[in-house]
């Protein structure tokens, strides 16, 4: 491969991509770029270490300053990188990578960074460059095992997701543990998530919709309630062509009922409000007093879940196919389940663009790779993808 990879934010998820390019890729040299020396030059020591090779070198570089990244790729002659940095530097660094046609994935997550990013597709393709956003655990690789499913299908009509990932071992009172950023986090409570109804793209609130969903043991019964930001350009691509799509969120029982007073009490949102003659976001304020009581230790262990189920004919008969993931830490590695989900997803989409799979532009998840592709890829990484073809109901 002419040119090197690189990963932009050198935490946890960005430390597993950069360890999956090092294992998979042609490159001789992986870049770990971070704000922050000392993280980068951990995790790069880190995926050495796992790789037993001197395949990822540290970096200092500021994803807050796009023309500065934008030299920084041309300099180190960068093929394709993964943005693993908060959602709110994509759109930034899409143009930094626009500028130098240079390829580009990132975790995504917000609706409205993924349609701007979107709407500059024309620019990528004259430049050369491929930018695949959105990828991840969800959005990304539920997008792709969406994508999965309804090639099982001749005729689809409905898609519905459920996902999560969760400690293996919940402690109350929240009985969760954050793996990724705070900020990616709060994102999915607020605001409004994309799908389809009706055949047509719609906003649905965050925080609605409560279910029960049952797993096998011993997981068992979960919550499922919409959250924002999961789907996004899947409920741009099928509108029109699938009458019902939509995701949820799976927590363990009374997770909802938290989430719903964290909700009502305003601490989502991100404007400003005026606090003893300060300027304080209830949001920030949410952040510094939540993140400490749910960070995730390394080594603490959990587990990842994709549940979809397509409705639709298959050969004029109705049928359902269902796709289940239930993922678990790799202790080996030593990456949670969270991170493999996360980092590899976007590793495998880096893949593609530096082997010339994927078109210039600005490139939904689902047009970039096909389902079956995906699968196989994940196999490949230890992702167990169990499929299951049942005759079924008439779509609503």
């Amino acid at each position: 491969m002419e040119g090197h990879f690189a990963v932009i934010g050198a935490g946890r998820q960005g430390t597993a991509a950069a360890y999956d390019l090092g294992r998979f890729g042609l490159s001789d040299e992986i870049f770990l770029a971070d704000r922050e020396l000392s993280l980068a030059r951990q995790a790069a020591e880190r995926v050495n270490h796992l790789l037993g090779k001197p395949i990822a070198s540290p970096a200092v570089l500021d994803a807050q300053d796009p023309p500065a990244v934008e030299r920084w790729l041309r300099q180190h002659r960068v093929r394709a990188f993964v943005s693993a940095v908060p959602y709110f530097f994509n759109l930034g660094l899409t143009r930094a990578a626009i500028a130098c046609g240079c390829g580009m994935t990132d975790l995504g997550g917000n609706s409205d960074v993924v349609c701007a990013q979107l709407e500059l597709s024309p620019q990528a393709a004259a430049s050369g460059a491929c930018i695949v956003p959105d990828c991840g655990q969800v959005p990304g690789m539920g997008t792709s095992l969406i994508v999965y499913a309804l090639e099982q299908l001749d005729e689809p009509q409905e898609v519905i997701m459920w996902d999560c990932g969760l400690p293996a071992d919940p402690q109350p009172p929240w009985n969760y543990r954050l793996g990724f950023s705070i900020e990616g986090l709060t994102n999915e409570f607020y605001g409004d998530c994309l799908y389809i109804r009706g055949g047509r793209t719609v906003r649905i609130p965050a925080l609605e919709e409560l279910e029960v969903v049952e797993f096998p043991a011993p997981i068992g019964a979960l919550e499922a309630f919409t959250t924002a930001g999961g789907l996004t350009t899947a409920a741009l691509t099928y509108a029109g062509k699938l009458d019902v799509l939509q995701n949820k969120t799976l927590r363990y029982p009374g997770s909802f009922a938290q989430l719903k007073v964290i909700q009502q009490l305003g601490l989502l949102s991100p404007d400003p409000i005026e606090i003893g003659g300060a300027r304080v976001s209830p949001r920030q304020v949410l952040h510094a007093l939540w993140e400490p009581q749910i960070r995730a230790a390394p080594d603490e262990r959990d587990l990842i879940i994709i549940r979809i189920l397509a409705r639709g004919l298959k050969r004029s008969a109705p049928t359902d196919a269902w796709v289940d993931l239930i993922h678990y830490a790799d202790e080996t590695t030593g990456f949670s389940a969270m991170e493999q989900g996360t980092g590899w997803h976007a590793a495998i989409l880096t893949h593609a663009i530096a082997e010339g799979k994927v078109p210039a532009g600005v490139v939904p998840v689902e047009k970039a790779m096909s389902g079956a592709d995906f699968v196989a890829q994940a196999a490949q990484r230890g992702f167990e993808v169990q499929l299951n073809i049942r005759p079924g109901t008439e779509a609503a």
